[in-house]
Formats: structure tokens, C-alpha cells, sequence
């Protein structure tokens, strides 16, 4: 295989892990029109958590090495600082990855949830087959722009997505979008 070839694949192999659970499951005919995510809110205590262990790990990294302690080999010390600045780190990286694998989409045919990275949970419903949409913002919810939408489908249980960003511009979509296609079917019968 030549290099160029090589070259080729590799560009494309990374274009293909840019594009989204959605866009590699659009059906024939789909075009997403609307998207959303988790709200920072959503991860907001995570990142102070991971904040707190960080700064609480350089403290004792700095008191270990003002006190000239050695910091290598590991003294306790220093090792239960390494431990806390591993843990902040990794604290706030696994929040935002989880923030960044939520895909929320609105598209001309139906709405698509994926959530999780280890594991994965999908919700698909079919505009046509939605009974109702719902949103619960709280007081703070309504301040910063987040809250819950709630999705019936035709004799199903309600699903509930937490923490949605916009949660009324995306209910606003997915109406948009039934009274569209219940327009067109009514102006196809006519």
C-alpha cells in the first residue's frame, strides 16, 4: 500500500470519528434541524469537585516542597498528592466527556437521545408516533436555561431527559416539526 493510500485512510478513518452517533444513523431522506445538549449545569459539580482535589493536591505538593521534603522517592505525602491531582483530573475529564457523548437532535422525521460513553442508551421516537411534549424548568432552570423534557410516545410511558440546555427551543422543534409533517400529510389527502 502506498503512502499516499496509507495518508488517504487515516484522514478518513479521523473524519469518520468525528461525525456523531446521529449522523451515522440518519435514515434515507433525514436532515437534522435542531440540536442540544447537556446544560453545563449538568456537570457543574463535578468540575468543582475535580477543582477542589486539584488545588487541594498542589497545596500539599507545594507544602511538601517548601517543608524540603522529597518528593522523590514518594513520601506519603507527596504520593497522596499525586493521588488527589489524579483524582481531580480525572474527575472533571469523565464529566465533560459524558456532557460531550449526549446527543440530543431534532431532525424532519423523528427525535434521537444517545447518552453514555462506556455504555450506551439511545431513544429514537418517530414524530408521528409523539403524544406529548413536556418541559419542567425550576426556578434556577429558567435563570441559566436548563430543565427536563419529558417525551410521550403513542400509548408508551413518558421518557425524561434531565438537564437539557434550551429545553423549550427543543420543544418548540419538535412542534414545529409534527405541525409540519401533519401539514404536508393533510395537503397530500386534499
Amino acid at each position: 500500500m502506498s503512502r499516499s493510500t496509507l495518508m488517504q485512510s487515516a484522514v478518513q478513518s479521523r473524519a469518520e470519528a468525528a461525525v456523531g452517533y446521529v449522523e451515522r444513523n440518519l435514515i434515507p431522506g433525514e436532515t437534522i434541524l435542531y440540536r442540544t445538549k447537556l446544560h453545563w449545569i449538568a456537570v457543574l459539580w463535578s468540575v468543582v469537585t475535580g477543582a477542589v482535589l486539584e488545588v487541594a493536591g498542589i497545596a500539599l505538593l507545594v507544602y511538601q516542597l517548601a517543608a524540603r521534603r522529597p518528593v522523590l522517592p514518594p513520601t506519603p505525602g507527596a504520593a497522596l498528592a499525586g493521588a488527589m491531582l489524579l483524582a481531580g483530573s480525572l474527575c472533571t475529564a469523565w464529566s465533560l466527556a459524558q456532557r460531550n457523548a449526549t446527543e440530543m437532535v431534532v431532525t424532519n422525521k423523528r427525535v434521537l437521545v444517545k447518552t453514555g460513553i462506556a455504555t450506551r442508551k439511545t431513544f429514537e421516537l418517530l414524530l408521528s408516533r409523539i403524544e406529548s411534549i413536556g418541559v419542567v424548568e425550576s426556578l434556577w432552570g429558567r435563570m441559566l436555561g436548563y430543565g427536563t423534557v419529558i417525551l410521550r410516545g403513542v400509548g408508551g410511558t413518558p421518557d425524561e431527559f434531565d438537564q437539557i440546555a434550551r429545553p423549550l427551543e427543543f420543544r418548540s422543534h419538535v412542534q414545529q416539526q409534527i405541525e409540519s409533517a401533519n401539514a404536508h400529510v393533510s395537503g397530500a389527502a386534499s
